[in-house]
């Protein structure tokens, strides 16, 4: 049987590796079949060279594997980053709102994502990014409304004048 070959072996194993890394599903995948390889008596060292890893991840994951089975394998729950925001500041966030930011003190009778931004600074000290005060818009239910000219009062013979024929 011909030898199979991939053009450009080495571009494709680190965009496969980088595929991997990225889906939760395919590290899993790929801790498996490492621990496949060293249940079929390969070193970790040998697997760890044939996966990409390093050695002594691959032996942090038999471990796992030892002593928490199959679910050892997947991947722990991430906590990130603390929110800046609590339930407390949530809810008041959420009933400003409802309301003109103008009776807030602040310019404007629509709240976007600068007004938003400006009102928690004020109200808090909190420093967020208008992107992702617009996040907290979608969040809460919101949605951006951009104010419209009233058309419909214009003079209709204007009106007309401007119309494409």
């Amino acid at each position: 049987m011909k030898k199979l070959t991939i053009v450009e072996a080495e571009d494709v194993i680190l965009a496969l590796q980088d595929e991997i890394r990225r889906s939760p599903e395919a590290r899993y995948d790929h801790r498996l079949h490492a621990i496949l390889l060293v249940a079929q008596g390969m070193s970790g060292r040998e697997v760890a060279m044939r996966l990409g890893d390093s050695p002594r991840t691959v032996a942090y994951w038999v471990q796992r594997f030892e002593d928490e089975g199959l679910a050892g394998l997947a991947d722990a729950d991430r906590p990130g980053r603390t929110p800046r925001l609590s339930e407390k500041h949530i809810r008041a966030i959420n009933a400003a709102l409802r309301q003109k930011p103008s009776e807030f003190g602040l310019y404007g009778n629509i709240w976007d994502g600068k007004t938003l931004s400006r009102f928690i600074k004020e109200q808090w000290g909190i420093t967020l990014g208008v992107r992702q005060c617009q996040r907290l818009f979608r969040q809460l239910g919101f949605r951006l409304r951009k104010p419209r000219p009233v058309i419909a009062c214009a003079d209709p013979e204007k009106q007309e004048t401007f119309k494409k024929s």
